[in-house]
């Protein structure tokens, strides 16, 4: 082999491969491409903060370094893990002395900002809104529920993808081409590590990397598929068991249930415990859709939700998983309805803002004299007395308050059966009202004759 490896081996693989220019930069073209938003602002060389949102390895480092080469801007990089509000200090000394030396403007770089707490966040503003301060986050969590609001106001967001196959390629040949000339992939090998990669820039570089000393090592100009099994330690896929990436998997999860679309369902699960999601945390989950978007329409979804998670619990892994993916595919293909889920949010909302209405006096307990005496309990209907146990038309909420009718039952499943059942019940609450009100008009006729 050739000195190349030897050339680039005292600088990091990413580092040498880190992009000079915007046209350098693969991947994020709905930013970068011509009129987008930060291709614009580069042209137009206007300074203005910004967060860049985002998974691990799509380049925003990179983006941020090229900003302070194109604006002619001094560049400060802090780690939200490791820095405090004392580096934020020193940082601001060093962007003052910058600016009083040579009136040139200050980025500061701030990495994992979701990591620094209020406080710290709001250490920035002043630097910030006096314009000492160009400041650019990297996170990879929603900035919305992360950054404060008064930090994220006075920066613009923008969204990077992670890279598709065929920019990670990309970045494959690029890699190749300038630091590894003499190393020859197959394309099975090739489509091994972009697969590994999983659309992270800096774990295919990093896979790169260590499949080139592997190769150094074993004196080999050839990677195949079975040198990088023996190499390389099994990848797993990006997966942040408390970041977005969970909640949006179990979002599509839920989603793809609710969609009544079993394949889907099964292939988000599989994603999620292929990942390293704990299979407890889906049980949970799958008995919270049994009851939330399939409800009455099949009762017994909710039952074989429970039982799968049971059955978890006494198996563990990998055997009590089955239980948990044939709960899947059941709920995905039960009847759905959020009826209940509906009614319950509705009679929520309506009794945090309604007053507290007294309980009627007939449907009052009347365990004492007294209590009795004062009509406690008088004139209420015992059901079980009544013809078909239900006594029709009676009232049931409290005084003056109308029939809210939050529950309605769809056309589907059991809840066909619960709707005709309703039916029929108000049928028969309208026949006994109508009763009632004829007889009360029969008697007020006879009290006037009299």
């Amino acid at each position: 082999m050739s000195d190349l490896f030897a050339q680039t081996h005292a600088v990091p693989l990413a580092e040498a491969l880190r992009p000079k220019t915007l046209d350098e930069v693969i991947g994020q073209q709905h930013l970068l491409g011509p009129g987008k938003p930060l291709r614009l602002a580069f042209e137009a060389r206007k300074l203005h903060s910004l967060i860049l949102w985002g998974p691990p390895g799509v380049g925003k480092t990179t983006l941020a370094r090229l900003m302070a080469d194109a604006f002619d801007a001094e560049f400060m990089a802090l780690s939200a893990v490791f820095s405090g509000v004392k580096d934020i200090r020193e940082a601001v000394a060093r962007a003052e002395m910058t600016r009083a030396q040579n009136g040139r403007q200050t980025i500061l770089f701030v990495d994992e900002v979701h990591r620094f707490n209020k406080a710290q966040q709001d250490a920035f503003l002043p630097y910030v809104e006096g314009g000492l301060l160009t400041f650019v986050g990297a996170t990879t969590e929603n900035p919305s529920f992360e950054v404060n609001s008064a930090l994220l106001s006075r920066a613009a967001v923008y969204v990077l993808n992670s890279l598709s196959d065929e920019e990670m390629a990309q970045l494959f040949d690029r890699a190749c081409a300038e630091a590894l000339a003499d190393l020859t992939f197959t394309a099975e090998a090739k489509l091994r590590l972009i697969a590994q990669a999983d659309g992270d820039a800096r774990r295919l570089i990093n896979l790169l990397e260590q499949t080139r000393t592997a190769a150094l090592t074993a004196k080999r100009a050839q990677v195949d598929a079975a040198f990088l099994d023996n190499t390389l330690a099994q990848s797993l896929r990006r997966f942040d068991k408390s970041g977005d990436a969970f909640y949006d998997q179990i979002s599509a999860l839920h989603k793809s249930v609710r969609g009544s679309n079993p394949d889907a369902a099964l292939y988000w699960f599989c994603r999620m415990l292929d990942g390293g999601a704990d299979p407890r945390y889906l049980a949970r989950r799958l008995v919270r859709m049994a009851w939330e978007d399939i409800g009455l329409a099949d009762p017994r979804a909710a039952q074989i939700a429970g039982e799968a998670a049971a059955t978890y619990e006494r198996l563990g892994s990998p055997e009590g998983e089955l239980a948990l993916a044939e709960t899947v595919i059941y709920l995905a293909l039960a009847a759905k309805s959020n009826a209940a889920y509906v009614a319950y949010n509705a009679a929520r909302a309506f009794v945090a803002k309604d007053g507290s209405r007294p309980v009627p006096l007939h449907l009052r307990n009347a365990p004492t004299k007294l209590m009795k005496a004062l009509d406690y309990g008088k004139e209420y209907r015992y059901a079980h007395d009544e013809e078909g146990a239900y006594a029709a038309g009676e009232n049931y909420f409290p005084d003056g308050m109308p029939p809210p009718n939050w529950y309605q039952p769809v056309p589907r499943g059991l809840e066909i059966k619960i709707g005709e059942k309703l039916a029929h019940l108000r049928e028969l609450d309208r026949d006994a009202l109508k009763a009632a009100a004829s007889s009360r008009e029969t008697r007020n006729q006879e009290t006037f004759k009299d």
